[in-house]
C-alpha cells in the first residue's frame, strides 16, 4: 500500500485525485487503494471543508491500529529504526502505516521528505503505506494534521501505525499524547545522556532504544538511563520503561524492540491503560478542534467592530483585558 504503488487505471487515478466524494474515497482506501489514502490525507492536511465528513466516515474504524511513536534527537537513527521495524512487522503479517513528520521550510512550507527516501525498501510492498508530512511550523515534533492522518490509516486497514517525529530535541513530547507506545531513541557519542532525556523526554518514554550500540560509550548511556529510571517514582503495577540496545543499520536489536512494544501493549491492556490513553487522546483532539473553531470565529470578529472597540477600551484604560475577553466570549456565545 505504498504511496508510490500502482494498480489503478489512469482514468480512475485522475477521478480519485479530483474527487471529494468522501464515501467513495473511504471505500477505495478500505480496499487498499494507496491513491485514495493519499487523497484523504491530503484533504486532512489542507483543512478541506470535507474534513468533518471524512472524520465521520472514518469513525467506525477508530482504535483498530496500534499507534507507536518514535522520537529522539536528529542523527540517532529514527528513520533507519522505523524502516527495520516495518520489516519486522511485515514478517508478522501486519499491515503497516508510517507517518514520517519532516521539518518544513520556513520560506515555502515544504518538506525535504528525507525520511521517505530512507524507506524505499518498502516502496513496492502493498502492505506498507508511507507518508511524509510537513510539520508546517507546528511545535512538538508533529504536524497538526497527524491525529486525523492516523485515523485515515486506521480506516485503510493498517494494523500498526508508526509515527516518526521531526527530531528537534527536548521539546518534542507531543507524540506521547498520540501514541499507545512511545519509543525514545538515543545514541552514544551525542552528548550527555542525562541532558538528552531531561525536560519531559524521560516522562514520555515507554521504551528507550540505545541505537548505534556498537559505538564506544553505549554501556555508559545505558547505565545513565537505567539510573534515571531507578530514581523515578512509580506506584505498584506501574510501567517501568524498558531499555533496549540496537544497531538498526544492521538490523540488530529490532526483534528486541518489537518484543518490548508487545510487552508494553500487554501491560496497557491488562491495566486498562490503553482505553485511558485513547480517551485522553480523544479529549485532546476534541479540545483542539473546538479551540480551532473558536479562533476562527474570533478572527472573523476582527473584521467587525466589537473586537477593535474592546481593544481601544483596554488600551485607553477604560476596561481591563479580562473583562474585555468576557465580553468577547459573551458575543461569541450569543
Amino acid at each position: 500500500m505504498s504511496e508510490s504503488n500502482g494498480g489503478a487505471s489512469a482514468a480512475a487515478t485522475g477521478s480519485v485525485r479530483r474527487s471529494r466524494d468522501v464515501p467513495a474515497l473511504v471505500e477505495r482506501a478500505r480496499d487498499g487503494d494507496p491513491r485514495a489514502v493519499a487523497r484523504l490525507i491530503t484533504l486532512v492536511e489542507s483543512g478541506d471543508p470535507t474534513l468533518p465528513e471524512i472524520a465521520a466516515a472514518l469513525a467506525p474504524y477508530a482504535g483498530r491500529a496500534q499507534v507507536v511513536g518514535l522520537t529522539g534527537s536528529p542523527g540517532v537513527g529514527k528513520s533507519t529504526t522505523t524502516n527495520e521495524l516495518v520489516r519486522a512487522l511485515r514478517v508478522r503479517g501486519h499491515r503497516v502505516g508510517v507517518l514520517a513528520i519532516d521539518p518544513s521550510s520556513p520560506f515555502t512550507g515544504g518538506a525535504i521528505l528525507g525520511d521517505r527516501v530512507r524507506m524505499q525498501d518498502h516502496a513496492t510492498d502493498p502492505g506498507v503505506y508511507i507518508r511524509s508530512m510537513s510539520s508546517r511550523g507546528h511545535l512538538g515534533g508533529l504536524s497538526a494534521a497527524t491525529p486525523q492522518a492516523v485515523r485515515v490509516l486506521e480506516g485503510a486497514g493498517c494494523d500498526v501505525v508508526l509515527v516518526e517525529t521531526v527530531g528537534v530535541g527536548q521539546a518534542e513530547v507531543e507524540v506521547a499524547s498520540l501514541a499507545d507506545t512511545t519509543l525514545v531513541l538515543l545514541a552514544p557519542g551525542m552528548g550527555d545522556a542525562i541532558q538528552a532525556v531531561k525536560a519531559g523526554i524521560l516522562e514520555i518514554a515507554d521504551i528507550f532504544v540505545v541505537n548505534k550500540a556498537d559505538r564506544d560509550g553505549a554501556d555508559a548511556t545505558v547505565r545513565d538511563i537505567q539510573g534515571m529510571i531507578a530514581l523515578g517514582e512509580r506506584g505498584p503495577g506501574q510501567w517501568r520503561p524498558q531499555v533496549v540496545r540496537a544497531v538498526a543499520v544492521r538490523g540488530e536489536g529490532i526483534d528486541d524492540i518489537a518484543a518490548a512494544i508487545d510487552k508494553h501493549r500487554a501491560w496497557l491492556v491488562e491495566h486498562d491503560e490503553l482505553r485511558h490513553r485513547r480517551e485522553t487522546r480523544a479529549a485532546a483532539e476534541i479540545e483542539a478542534i473546538a479551540l480551532g473553531a473558536l479562533r476562527a470565529r474570533i478572527g472573523s470578529l476582527r473584521d467587525g467592530t466589537q473586537l477593535p472597540a474592546l481593544a481601544a477600551e483596554v488600551a485607553a484604560g477604560a476596561t481591563d483585558p479580562y473583562a474585555a475577553a468576557e465580553a468577547l466570549l459573551a458575543q461569541l456565545h450569543g
